[in-house]
């Protein structure tokens, strides 16, 4: 569907550039803001049709933890993620889950949300933002 900005998004997805862009965001914003970009957003699972049932009702709180420890990862702080589940996998991890535009669409307007809510510089959400963009249409798997 995508070809070959697919294959582009792929490579910026797991391949670290020499100037990456969302690298050093813990350090500008701090852990606990990227912490609560993951609430924000979880906080608004249970309400979206089209995701909730995506998402195991019983471990909200585990999978918000799981988000938050891989963005925390992800934009340059604790390796957390790391150490408990090992490399992201992200494609693989998803793979059971039918990923279709409609439900990156939303996704990303959720998460578009809780960054809105809780990421104040500028500079900061939107390189944030065009990075998990990207990290959700290369989930895309339907």
């Amino acid at each position: 569907m995508f070809g070959r900005a697919r294959a582009a998004i792929v490579f910026r997805v797991t391949h670290m550039q020499p100037r990456d862009p969302v690298g050093d965001l813990c350090a500008i914003v701090g852990e606990d803001t990227v912490r609560a970009v993951a609430r924000a957003f979880y906080e608004r699972i249970p309400e979206e049709p089209l995701l909730a049932p995506l998402y195991p009702a019983d471990d909200l709180d585990g999978a918000r933890e799981r988000l938050a420890d891989f963005l925390v990862m992800r934009f340059g702080g604790s390796d957390a993620y790391e150490q408990k589940r090992g490399h992201p996998r992200l494609r693989m991890r998803h793979a059971p889950f039918a990923i279709g535009l409609a439900e990156r669409d939303r996704w990303v307007a959720c998460m578009d949300a809780a960054l809105d809510a809780c990421i104040a510089d500028v500079d900061a959400r939107e390189r944030a933002r065009g990075f998990l963009h990207e990290v959700a249409t290369f989930l895309i798997n339907a």
